[in-house]
């Protein structure tokens, strides 16, 4: 697929699994555009709806201006990999599964379903994402700690996909996040807040580098610096926290392009980045994902540790011949979440766009469709 895009239903407003509801999108070879999934629901204001994929790029520029403030360009270290503090060894063994999903309160509601027994076993029992996609400051802190707690109580890993840059999804399906970039770095220091000091996973703003063709050079370089600043912020917040940029696809830029922008961005610094993640939303191949992360990862450069995740949650017959990306038939659930994936560099497989939200074709965009769900999962 070229384009790919995500659809989002929040926590609250978020994405995913949790009120950070998220959703996902597909996209096709260099065109591709960005995805928004729709997470379980916390306490974010009630029916906010998730962004929709959307089929390709923007070839116009983001309509908003530029900061007043010239940015500061990412700081890079030059410290050797062997001078650089270690990856945190992980603690908990396993992915934190959130208790609120669309596709939980679907499982709970229909028990007499035929569909049941098969939705609930090969998807509603997965870890997933949770997807923050509202720009909700004075909640966010409290949603995102609910979060993190609670996993750590668990002693299991949150996903936690961070989703309100502005400009998103350059203006389609899934516009929305904060009113500028100022308010974006305010709502990071808010979102870094709730974190906590146990081990999580940050996706950190789908489509942010990969779909960045559509704005102005100089607000390309704004969004990196705020991109840079905010993995910062996240480490600096909790140091075990492991936060991941944008990489976009195998199906969408060449290797090479992707890691110049990824390096603008602080995704080739340990101060703020653990690596790259890629396919979110999308439908290719593990192996094509785990080839072209490598390539991206080799060209970025960086620190010998930094290393990739994979969203798997739909890319179990790989990607439609005809790179169709909105709910595409014939496709089927991928490997199961997991930490320990026996790869070198890749990190982590995960479903970050949870299997059964429509990317806006079988369903409304974001939301839970059973019919959807039980075609990937039987």
């Amino acid at each position: 697929m070229v384009a790919a895009a995500s659809v989002v239903v929040a926590v609250g407003t978020a994405t995913g699994m949790l009120s950070a509801l998220g959703d996902g999108d597909g996209r096709d070879v260099d065109a591709a555009p960005p995805r928004v999934t729709t997470s379980p629901r916390w306490d974010a204001p009630p029916g906010t709806p998730s962004p929709a994929p959307s089929a390709s790029p923007s070839p116009t520029t983001s309509p908003t201006a530029t900061r007043a403030t010239p940015s500061v360009p990412p700081r890079k270290t030059s410290a050797s990999p062997a001078e650089r503090p270690p990856r945190p060894t992980a603690t908990a063994t396993r992915l934190y599964r959130h208790p609120d999903s669309q596709v939980l309160d679907w499982v709970r509601a229909h028990p007499g379903d035929p569909r049941h027994d098969v939705i609930a076993a090969r998807i509603a029992d997965e870890p997933a994402a949770v997807w923050f996609a509202d720009h909700t400051p004075a909640t966010i802190t409290s949603r995102v700690r609910a979060v993190t707690s609670a996993g750590a109580a668990q002693g299991r890993v949150p996903v936690l996909v961070p989703y309100a840059i502005p400009d998103r999804d350059c203006g389609g399906h899934s516009e929305g996040g904060a009113p500028d970039l100022d308010a974006y770095d305010a709502w990071i220091d808010r979102f870094a807040a709730g974190l906590g000091s146990g081990e999580v996973i940050v996706v950190l703003e789908p489509d942010s580098v990969a779909q960045s063709e559509c704005l102005s050079a100089g607000e390309r370089a704004d969004r990196f610096a705020s991109l840079a600043r905010a993995g910062r912020v996240l480490k600096d917040a909790d140091p075990r926290a492991r936060v991941y940029y944008d990489a976009g696809h195998s199906g969408w830029h060449a290797p090479a392009k992707q890691a110049g922008w990824l390096e603008q961005a602080g995704a080739a610094s340990a101060d703020s980045s653990d690596g790259i993640f890629s396919n979110v939303s999308n439908f290719h191949a593990t192996a094509d994902e785990i080839a072209y992360d490598r390539a991206v990862l080799d060209a970025l450069g960086g620190p010998a540790s930094l290393g990739a995740v994979i969203d798997t949650s739909r890319n179990g017959n790989g990607a439609p011949p005809d790179g169709e990306w909105c709910d595409p038939a014939g496709r089927r659930i991928g490997r199961a979440p997991t930490l320990s994936t026996g790869m070198g560099r890749v990190d982590a497989y995960l479903w970050v766009k949870l299997p059964g939200e429509s990317d806006g074709c079988k369903g409304e965009p974001g939301t839970f469709t059973p019919s959807y769900a039980y075609d990937l999962a039987r």
